[in-house]
């Protein structure tokens, strides 16, 4: 039986067997944000829908772990002023900064468009223009060694190599504006 290693695949991926599986982890699911700390002041809560919220102060939700190489996916709702972002692989939680982790970037209002909503700050501008304000996006982020590849909506808007930055935490950035983040979700390599 030709067919017979397809579907063992698809049944141990449908079973929760299968490597996909074993190695995602949700880290916000809408009922409580333990697991994070917080930096800053800003004023997360959680809002209907099973997401956290933010609306004034400034500062990030802060990842419990650390992570070198994994796929990050979630969602998130801006207002169009909004300033947001999520810092991979940072070092130092005291220190998060685009000079010192990678951030993507959520703000479509940004004065200096280079660096807008699907970039990298400092690294690189995305391949397309995304406005994100106003309705509910997914990012998925995707760090493998030296290769960062950022998806929004479906679109890729960054792919890249770059090694500055190779393991630390993520966090969920607060800003300006409104922001939103729900379904937060990774999967280790």
């Amino acid at each position: 039986m030709r067919y017979a290693p397809i579907a063992t695949l698809a049944a141990l991926l449908l079973t929760g067997h299968g490597t996909f599986a074993q190695n995602q982890t949700t880290l916000f699911d809408g009922s409580s944000l333990d697991g994070w700390t917080t930096s800053g002041d800003a004023n997360w809560s959680l809002v209907d829908g099973g997401a956290v919220e933010a609306s004034s102060g400034g500062g990030h939700l802060i990842s419990e772990n650390s992570y070198s190489d994994f796929v990050l996916t979630l969602e998130f709702w801006v207002d169009d002023p909004a300033n947001s972002g999520i810092f991979i692989r940072c070092a130092d939680s005291d220190e998060v900064s685009p000079n010192s982790c990678y951030e993507i970037n959520i703000f479509d209002q940004r004065e200096d468009q280079t660096y807008r909503t699907g970039s990298i700050v400092f690294f690189a501008a995305p391949a397309v223009h995304i406005n994100a304000g106003g309705q509910w996006n997914t990012y998925e982020i995707r760090a493998e060694g030296s290769r960062l590849l950022v998806t929004l909506n479906g679109m890729v808007t960054v792919d890249m190599e770059d090694d500055t930055y190779s393991e630390g935490q993520f966090t969920l950035q607060y800003g300006g504006g409104i922001v939103r983040f729900r379904n937060v979700q990774i999967q280790t390599l």
